[in-house]
């Protein structure tokens, strides 16, 4: 692996930012500043900061940092059943942006867990 840009997490994270954008430019433009700025600025942190903790140069900033993508993952998650809950998306939005980030998830912790073992 030769950057950030190889892990697996990291593209996928990347998706998902791509996905939020495309719904959220459908949103309502009362929600310009609130719930579609949310959305954007928590999915845009779960790369940023896979990337950053990567750039720490330490395992212990590194795991810091993919625990802060989660908690961003995990906000995520929550808006978009709010958005899904305000009527902004469908159930079939809901459950595919739902499930490629439930996968992000899994696979996040499962990165944290690997990271963890080398502290």
């Amino acid at each position: 692996m030769k950057t950030f840009r190889d892990l697996m997490i990291w593209q996928k994270a990347m998706a998902l930012v791509t996905k939020c954008y495309k719904k959220t430019s459908k949103f309502p433009k009362e929600e310009l500043f609130a719930l579609t700025s949310q959305l954007k600025r928590c999915s845009v942190s779960i790369p940023s900061n896979i990337a950053e903790g990567y750039g720490r140069g330490t395992n212990k900033d590194y795991h810091r940092f993919l625990n802060i993508a989660m908690g961003s993952l995990f906000e995520f998650q929550t808006q978009i059943e709010i958005a899904y809950d305000l009527e902004y998306i469908n159930e079939t939005d809901l459950n595919d942006i739902y499930s490629d980030s439930r996968e992000l998830e899994r696979m996040l912790s499962s990165f944290i867990s690997k990271i963890k073992g080398t502290l």
